[in-house]
């Protein structure tokens, strides 16, 4: 966190009356669309100027899910991929224990000293595997990145517990390996 985003949190309960803890229950205990409705409903209601206001809605909003619960949100209504998911899982975590597994909201990274694979329920019927092999090729099926941009250098569709084969396997390590 920045210095200045710490100060105007250390200073919110001196200049809004009030923590941003308490904040954050009562933005919770409303329900708005958007951003701007709950940065106005501040303004008016509580008199909070508006960089308070849009810095109290902006934090209010932080993730505070558990891992776990980022990645069941990830396959909600794509319960039939998690296989595929929890597979994947299953091949990196045999590379070694230097994994770190970073749920995110819409994908899961692995990192071992650099990131070297993300794994992103792209559709109800789809994962894509992003993958960090650079120089290397691209086939018919190690496409390029695509929506991954810059984060991966190549993508793998993966539609069946199958599509986990050794030839997948192979990619993945080798994305592991150049890692470290």
């Amino acid at each position: 966190m920045d210095n200045a985003l710490q100060t105007m949190i250390n200073n919110m309960p001196e200049k809004t009356g009030k923590s941003l803890e308490e904040w954050k229950k009562i933005l919770h205990s409303k329900s708005f669309e958007k951003h701007g409705e709950a940065v106005k409903f501040l303004k008016e209601e509580y008199d909070v100027t508006h960089g308070f206001a849009n810095t109290i809605v902006s934090l209010s909003k932080e993730n505070n899910d558990s891992p776990s619960d980022l990645v069941n949100n990830q396959y909600k209504g794509k319960e039939n991929l998690k296989p595929i998911y929890e597979k994947l899982l299953v091949v990196i975590s045999a590379f070694g224990n230097d994994v770190i597994k970073t749920p995110k909201k819409g994908s899961v990274s692995m990192i071992r000293k650099k990131q070297f694979a993300l794994i992103k329920p792209a559709t109800k019927t789809r994962i894509d595997l992003g993958l960090k092999l650079k120089d290397k090729p691209v086939t018919e099926r190690l496409e390029n990145s695509g929506p991954f941009g810059s984060m991966c250098t190549h993508r793998v569709k993966l539609s069946k517990v199958e599509d986990v084969d050794n030839q997948l396997i192979d990619w993945l390590k080798e994305a592991y390996q150049k890692a470290k």
